[in-house]
């Protein structure tokens, strides 16, 4: 498995997890940890689902396809892999589409490998416009995978994404991930509040 970068090509990253606790399995865990375009993949999954069925979503992938390569996921009938049962997502083909995209955009940007995007960032700006272009990311995905890149994976240059607010980058632990689910309806709430 590919740590999300190469320490020895990028010195701006001081961590290398064994696992993120987001799901309940810690072979998913493991692999969101270690493979950086299953945490991408996390990350688009994550909408619409509990955060434990979107960050499974990368390793249902590859069990049922035999890769995350981004190159075979931008060919591959990912339609019909998101529909087969149990189903990876509420929204499997609008998912499928998107991790599709996902994965073109990776290989044709960054030459397949994910941990680029923020492996070569030169700060915190060009971090942003490099999630940003990511299909499916918008401001809340990129301050949450920014918080985990910064908390978990010490990126310097995601530091600057790191909102006040709980997000994923808080979890640590199985208990930390029902405290910031918690943190997350209560947040949701008050937002709510204040928009009505």
């Amino acid at each position: 498995m590919r740590h999300p970068c190469n320490p020895a090509r990028d010195t701006k990253i001081t961590r290398m997890p064994n696992l993120l606790h987001f799901t309940d399995s810690d072979e998913a865990n493991a692999l969101i940890a270690t493979d950086p375009m299953a945490l991408l993949i996390g990350f688009a999954l994550d909408q619409q689902v509990p955060v434990q069925k979107a960050f499974s979503g990368p390793l249902a992938i590859r069990q049922r396809l035999g890769t995350l390569d981004p190159a075979a996921l931008a060919t591959a009938d990912l339609d019909a892999s998101f529909r087969q049962k149990p189903a990876i997502h509420r929204f499997p083909g609008a998912m499928a589409s998107r991790v599709g995209e996902l994965a073109a955009h990776v290989r044709d940007q960054y030459g397949g490998d994910a941990g680029r995007i923020w492996g070569e960032a030169a700060d915190t700006e060009q971090l942003r416009e490099r999630l940003a272009a990511l299909p499916g990311f918008g401001e809340m995905k990129i301050k949450a995978l920014g918080s985990v890149l910064a908390k978990r994976f010490g990126v310097t240059a995601a530091e600057g994404l790191v909102p006040s607010h709980p997000t994923l980058g808080d979890v640590d632990s199985a208990e930390a991930l029902a405290d910031y689910q918690a943190a997350k309806r209560a947040h949701k709430r008050e937002w709510e509040k204040a928009t009505a």
